[in-house]
């Protein structure tokens, strides 16, 4: 049985529509999943730590049957693969990168693990996911807060610019 599974994918360092077109092959390419549909690319700042290049950003809906753990090790390999380091105490957690590939929905499950927590757990507040999520999934609703367009209507995004 195939899950509706949505990735945030983010970047700010090299060229990151090509690592961002990559990461959506890599995505298809995934065993017993099927990539569904992309969203354009949006230049977003930089959110966290502000003193970095402006964020490329996209969203991507892949139906599978990977378990939430196994698509989450998949999604950290493909980060790997384009250069993507992690240090071990997080404390470049919103620093620059190649490529971040988050795991913000999958299906209507709620998971609380160690390393895995979905539906993302500030995905209601950051517009530059909900803008990219809403754009491919207009009805799609963020277990325990509601439809993500409603979330995203209690923003204000002004500062999130469509590419091509």
């Amino acid at each position: 049985m195939l899950t509706s599974s949505y990735i945030g994918l983010g970047g700010n360092v090299g060229d990151v529509a090509a690592a961002m077109a990559r990461a959506f092959d890599a995505l298809g390419a995934l065993p017993d999943s099927a990539l569904v549909a992309t969203s354009r690319l949006y230049r977003t700042p930089a959110w966290g730590v502000t003193d970095q290049p402006d964020f490329i950003n996209a969203v991507a809906r892949l139906d599978t049957a990977l378990s939430p753990r196994a698509l989450l090790e998949a999604l950290l390999a493909i980060e790997r693969d384009a250069g993507r380091t992690r240090l071990a105490d997080g404390s470049d957690r919103w620093g620059p990168r190649t490529l971040d590939l988050d795991l913000l929905l999958y299906g209507d499950r709620v998971i609380d693990e160690p390393g895995l927590h979905v539906p993302h757990p500030r995905l209601h507040e950051r517009a530059f996911a909900l803008v990219p999520l809403v754009e491919i999934a207009a009805d799609v609703v963020i277990p325990g807060v509601g439809p993500a367009r409603d979330a995203l209507a209690a923003m204000a995004p002004a500062d999130i610019e469509a590419l091509g």
